[in-house]
């Protein structure tokens, strides 16, 4: 039978027969652990992080962090490797592990099953990888994780949790405006939809359905199903919790919503993405004091994240300390990258004529070229209280599947056009109600 064996002294794994020997002895080993460790020996001498185990041998689950030690406990013993003085596992503290058997050796029997073998545990670290890029949730991180799942659907394009991923990824792209919502969407559709004919079983498949119904359709019955169905197969998979808890936000279950978002928390207490989620379950509420403590708590996560510095200057707005709504987006667009000498502009004409010269300013730049976005003229026209402007913006952003509606029924962004006579129609289309 073609099979893989790794060698170091007096360790060997034969990977395909799933047996080790040690000095002579057979090893008997869970099949967890047994992944675990071919995992670890085929990356002998690295560290392999935490997040890139977890990847590797649950590719389509979200478990807790802790099963790996669990597992990492049995190797050693049953290794007879002293945690305080290893020979072939050593941890790395609060990274992750490195098997030190640095002059192992590989060898092969057989025609190409080794080679299919070493591709699919490559498809596997690709998908983790962009993976763990998408939950991030930063603007930078999304063209990389494109580029490592369309690699890994180049490597094996049956592999379903590679197109829904990518389904994922590229609903994101459209969120945060890097495509546009109808090409962007058809795309991530179709991977969705091409996931679910490759295994109907997939989470990551339903999860990504459910986005593209939720984000783009308006479909909240076909989203919902979608959700409980991923749910159904993996209780803690943490982007169906979140995305299920940003559903039950949007149609006004929001305590419900913020419930969802808390229990993904519980699995994944370190992840900025969830931390966000939560922060944006305040902000539907109005709690904007909490708002602002748990988008505080993403940036002690991941100090450069941006959409969670946006939250905080959005909580200062609806508080109306504006002053500190503009020092937090100063300090949002030179994250971003934006020079001091172009921010001074913004600077002048706010210290000139507050809030709303900057608003002015908004409009004068959108006059000046395209590119604005027809939901953020809306929202600009509304505070200035421009409302039938604003409302002509609204309708041709719904036109335009701007995937930001799906908040329309709840966020507070949008209170100021709540009492015009439109406002229930457009609502209407985006199937919300009041």
């Amino acid at each position: 039978m073609p099979q893989e064996r790794l060698r170091f002294g007096e360790l060997t794994i034969d990977v395909a027969e799933r047996r080790v020997t040690c000095a002579g002895r057979d090893v008997a080993l869970a099949p967890k652990a047994h992944d675990v460790l071919a995992y670890l020996t085929r990356h002998a001498g690295h560290l392999v992080s935490k997040q890139d185990l977890l990847d590797a041998i649950w590719p389509d689950a979200f478990v807790e962090e802790g099963i790996l030690a669990v597992h990492i406990s049995a190797l050693r013993k049953a290794l007879a490797d002293d945690p305080r003085a290893p020979r072939y596992i050593q941890t790395v503290s609060k990274s992750g592990y490195r098997f030190l058997g640095s002059d192992g050796s590989r060898t092969s029997v057989g025609t190409g099953a080794d080679t299919d073998r070493a591709r699919r545990a490559d498809v596997y670290e690709l998908v983790g990888q962009g993976r763990r890029l998408l939950l991030s949730s930063k603007f930078s991180n999304l063209p990389e994780a494109r580029r490592l799942l369309e690699s890994a659907i180049a490597l094996d394009a049956a592999y379903a949790p590679a197109h829904a991923v990518l389904a994922l990824v590229q609903c994101a792209r459209v969120e945060l405006r890097q495509v546009q919502p109808a090409a962007g969407f058809a795309e991530a559709k179709a991977s969705a939809l091409r996931a679910l004919g490759l295994d109907d079983e997939s989470v990551d498949a339903r999860v990504a359905l459910g986005a593209v119904l939720m984000l783009s359709e308006w479909d909240w019955s076909g989203a919902e199903r979608s959700f409980q169905r991923a749910l159904e197969l993996s209780p803690h998979h943490t982007q169906a919790r979140l995305l299920y808890g940003r559903l039950l936000d949007a149609i006004g279950q929001t305590d419900d919503g913020l419930a969802m978002k808390l229990r993904a928390l519980e699995d994944d207490p370190f992840s900025p993405a969830v931390h966000l989620a939560i922060a944006l379950s305040y902000w539907h509420q109005r709690r904007f004091d909490d708002t602002i403590r748990w988008a505080r708590k993403t940036l002690e996560l991941d100090a450069s994240h941006l959409l969670a510095r946006e939250f905080l200057a959005g909580a200062y707005w609806a508080m109306g300390d504006f002053d500190r709504h503009m020092t937090e987006n100063l300090a949002h667009a030179a994250t971003f990258g934006v020079s001091a000498e172009a921010l001074d502009p913004l600077r002048e004409r706010y210290a000139a004529e507050g809030r709303a010269g900057v608003l002015r300013m908004s409009l004068e730049q959108a006059a000046a070229g395209p590119g604005f976005p027809e939901a953020q003229l809306a929202l600009v026209h509304g505070e200035l209280g421009n409302l039938d402007e604003a409302m002509a913006h609204l309708e041709r952003a719904i036109e335009g599947r701007d995937p930001c509606l799906v908040d329309l029924a709840v966020a507070p962004q949008w209170d100021s056009l709540r009492a015009h006579p439109g406002f229930g129609r457009c609502l209407a289309h985006v199937g919300l109600a009041r």
